[in-house]
């Protein structure tokens, strides 16, 4: 059997590394080190049992020290808006009349036109900068800048 173990060892780290290579997340790919430390022990004449054990230990060191890892490198607080939601904050020029009853108006926001509705149901007329507060499916839903603390 000791002259057999690192060829299985062997097998497992070929196993985790196609199953690493046919997933999409990472599910095996903390086999491959702890593997290989036992093909090391194997060819040292390490007792099954030891290898089995360094093997186990070692994996479940790998997956803790890693989700810890990529969960603070990862897996951000706050990640930084992209795409549409970048605009959330910006502030935009009515081009066309807004008007939430006629269910029309239009806002300029960082170059590109967007349907635009009022968030308080004021309307909004050509000209006016407002802010962007949040966005519903392809409208900017905006608020009337106040003048007042402007000035």
């Amino acid at each position: 059997m000791d002259q057999i173990m690192p060829y299985i060892w062997i097998a497992v780290i070929v196993f985790s590394v196609l199953a690493e290579a046919l997933t999409s997340s990472l599910v095996a790919i903390w086999f491959v080190p702890p593997a290989l430390i036992s093909m090391i022990l194997a060819f040292c004449k390490v007792p099954l049992a030891l290898q089995i054990i360094v093997f186990l230990v070692c994996a479940v060191l790998f997956i803790v020290f890693s989700r810890i890892i990529f969960k603070n490198t990862l897996l951000k607080k706050n990640p930084t808006p992209t795409n549409a939601d970048a605009v959330i904050g910006e502030q935009a020029i009515i081009t066309e009349r807004v008007c939430n009853i006629e269910n029309k108006g239009l806002a300029k926001v960082r170059g590109q036109i967007w349907s635009a509705r009022s968030a308080d149901g004021e309307d909004l007329e050509v000209g006016e900068i407002v802010s962007v507060i949040s966005i519903q499916g392809v409208k900017l839903i905006c608020r009337k800048i106040n003048t007042d603390e402007n000035k």
